[in-house]
């Protein structure tokens, strides 16, 4: 059943609205308001599929209305209902963000042809959010640990927001794969998701690499080139291992926050961005500050959340499902069947000291798939595990 708010505050028009849009479909459910302050308290307790809303009226108007709908709802679909010295008000509603405006008094067909559009409108914006929500196979965080449960939680309610998240945790441990689930869960997911690891850039050119570079700048600058924040406009960054970035950098990072804009290398020109930053260390970030390796008022603007990744050994419970999750990966990768891992084999696995994480797991399933036997079994493991 479809839920429309219609405000009016002529009761002769709100009940000839109503009378018409439960005549034309019995899953219509009509709930009226006389006013847009009444309708603005209707809309915070309930949820609607569409809002009819009169443009004036007394207390607070329909642009007032509309206006506030938007920040706080934007996907419920509004349609504006206009008196013929509206039609200016009316037409402008609509770069404000109205679905379409209806004129007094209301043609039967438009008026029914504009409710089902908004209202089919209204279903593919939900389902749309409901698939970006979903994470790709990819990035599946495995586990149940704990551990995984609270950052699974943590990411659940951060993602929806546009809140920076520094994520620390040792080398393997999974660290981009809870960037990736912060983007994909997120508003922004059908947007670029651009990973840079600033570990691996040369110092000299982490800049360039960021922000781009005009033609000239610099040797080998033999033409203007956009950098990784103008690449992720709209949508996010992933600066990993930030903890290696020169402070020159980092100074640049910073005014980018503070601003949304940035400047490429031998340019002035300052040029907007909309990104999310997420981040990513190994590094004891206020040991690198005390050491003076690292901007303290950066920290500040990027750990606004905190995720900490545990070590394989601190959820050593979580091995057998990532065991069979990269036996079950590799064995469709190889065109292979998966092979299965016995009990004792297992267990074994859950006694080692896994100072590579993540990553090193990954590759000892992978190791003992490729040499071991149809099963996987205890002796596989102290034969080709290399521990």
């Amino acid at each position: 059943m479809a839920n429309i708010l219609l405000i009016e505050d002529e009761a002769a028009i709100r009940r000839v609205l109503s009378k018409i849009l439960a005549e034309e479909n019995k899953a219509y459910n009509v709930t009226e308001a006389a006013d847009g302050l009444e309708g603005m308290e209707l809309i915070k307790k309930e949820d609607y599929d569409l809002v009819l809303c009169d443009i004036k009226m007394p207390k607070m108007d329909g642009v007032e209305v509309l206006e506030a709908i938007k920040k706080i709802k934007p996907e419920i679909p509004v349609v504006m209902i206009s008196g013929h010295g509206d039609l200016d008000t009316a037409v402008n509603t609509m770069r404000l963000g109205a679905f379409d405006y209806i004129s007094k008094p209301p043609d039967l067909n438009r008026l029914l042809n504009t409710v089902r559009n908004a209202l089919d409108r209204k279903t593919l914006v939900v389902e749309n959010k409901r698939l970006k929500k979903k994470v790709s196979k990819n990035y599946e965080m495995v586990g149940e640990s704990e551990y995984i449960n609270i950052i699974k939680n943590i990411i659940d309610k951060v993602a929806p927001t546009d809140a920076r998240v520094l994520i620390t945790g040792g080398n393997g441990t999974g660290k981009e794969l809870v960037a990736h689930w912060l983007h994909e869960k997120s508003e922004r997911a059908g947007n670029p998701f651009i990973e840079v690891n600033c570990a691996a850039i040369p110092s000299e050119l982490i800049e360039s690499e960021l922000f781009g570079h005009v033609k000239g700048s610099f040797t080998g600058a033999n033409k203007d080139r956009a950098g990784k924040f103008e690449a992720a406009n709209g949508g996010t960054i992933f600066l990993d291992e930030i903890g290696d970035m020169s402070l020159k950098a980092q100074a640049k990072v910073l005014r980018a926050l503070q601003e949304n804009k940035i400047q490429r290398v031998g340019s002035d020109k300052d040029i907007k961005v909309n990104v999310r930053i997420l981040s990513a260390t190994n590094k004891d970030l206020k040991k690198e500050i005390a050491d003076n390796n690292f901007r303290e008022d950066l920290y500040h603007r990027l750990a606004v959340i905190l995720v900490n990744v545990p070590s394989l050994n601190e959820r050593r419970e979580d091995i057998p499902l990532l065991v069979d999750h990269f036996a079950t990966k590799i064995a469709k990768e190889q065109g292979n069947p998966a092979k299965q891992f016995d009990d004792k084999a297992i267990k074994l696995l859950q006694e080692y000291d896994w100072t590579g994480n993540i990553r090193e797991l990954r590759n000892v399933v992978e190791r003992l798939i490729i040499l071991g036997g149809e099963n996987i079994s205890e002796k596989d493991v102290k034969s080709f595990a290399s521990k």
